[in-house]
């Protein structure tokens, strides 16, 4: 018996030397007792489809399983009130922290917040109004907001003064709800045209504002493309952000797939204490279940310093 044992053992681990480490992984990515993060990595709906489906319901399970333990949601505000109430509960119960959602209609192709238009101001206000409800209904304390396009027919600084100001009234909205709306910065190639593009232009925003609800999402994939340079930018900008996001560049997909050293970004946002959250806004690189599986051992890979 003891022979017999042995050569069952001996068997099993020749089995897992012949599959290589990326074997090995590929079986762990399933299994919840393996799976730590040491940050607060928020998948999106959509992203494990292949494994569970499309219910979101069985997708926050299936995040959780895998060790997840925050979750985003762009098209949030754009579900149903049952569904984001079915999805609150599945959070709570599965100690799920709700990151953001888009909390207003972004203008990619005409000015908005920059052209001073009351009007236009209004409709924000009115649409964070809006957002201030599904926040509290989905438990979620960060909104994301983009200010919109250009207006050319104006100078920079007098445009920068109108989102200021409107920011101002919308922190005043927020701050009874202890809600912060996080401001991204876009990047020149993906969206042509937009006012707000960099993270100092963003700091600069936020200082002026100088409210607890109004922040800087820092999307690690943007501000690559945008200006490089991020473990100083973090640092310089680091009292005003509350949120990150991530995607390699190029093809905005998982870490480990383009040029950013995202071992190394975050370990550094690790160790300045960062306990918020890190939305995965990416692709999958490979599609079907191995290209999921690729997803969570990225993850992992890159959580190992």
């Amino acid at each position: 018996m003891k022979r017999r044992s042995f050569i069952k053992k001996s068997t099993a681990a020749a089995s897992l030397i012949g599959m290589g480490l990326s074997g090995v992984n590929a079986m762990n990515v399933l299994n919840p007792n393996v799976n730590t993060f040491k940050l607060n990595f928020a998948p999106h709906i959509g992203m494990f489809k292949h494994h569970v489906g499309n219910n979101p319901i069985d997708q926050l399970n299936f995040m959780a399983d895998q060790g997840f333990t925050a979750f985003e949601d762009n098209n949030m505000k754009n579900r149903p009130v049952e569904i984001q109430e079915k999805m609150a509960k599945t959070m709570a119960d599965r100690n799920i922290t709700m990151g953001v959602f888009v909390a207003h209609k972004i203008y990619w192709r005409a000015p908005n917040l920059a052209s001073g238009n009351i009007d236009k101001r209004r409709e924000f206000l009115n649409e964070i109004r809006q957002s201030v409800e599904v926040a509290k209904r989905v438990n979620a304390k960060w909104i994301t907001v983009v200010p919109g396009h250009l207006d050319l027919r104006q100078h920079m600084d007098y445009q920068t003064e109108h989102v200021i100001e409107t920011l101002k009234q919308a922190s005043a909205i927020l701050e009874p709800h202890q809600i912060t709306m996080v401001l991204e910065p876009l990047n020149f190639r993906d969206h042509p045209g937009l006012f707000l593009t960099g993270s100092p232009q963003a700091f600069q925003i936020c200082k002026a504002v100088n409210s607890p609800s109004c922040k800087i999402l820092f999307d690690i994939y943007h501000q690559q493309i945008q200006e490089g340079n991020l473990i100083p930018n973090i640092d310089a900008c680091w009292s005003e952000i509350a949120y990150f996001q991530i995607g390699d560049n190029p093809g905005r997909k998982e870490p480990t797939t383009g040029e950013i050293n995202y071992k190394n970004v975050f370990k550094h946002i690790h160790s300045k204490g960062y306990n918020g959250i890190l939305g995965m806004e990416h692709g999958n690189s490979v599609d079907g279940k191995e290209g999921e599986k690729k997803v969570i051992n990225a993850y992992l890979e890159s959580s190992n310093f």
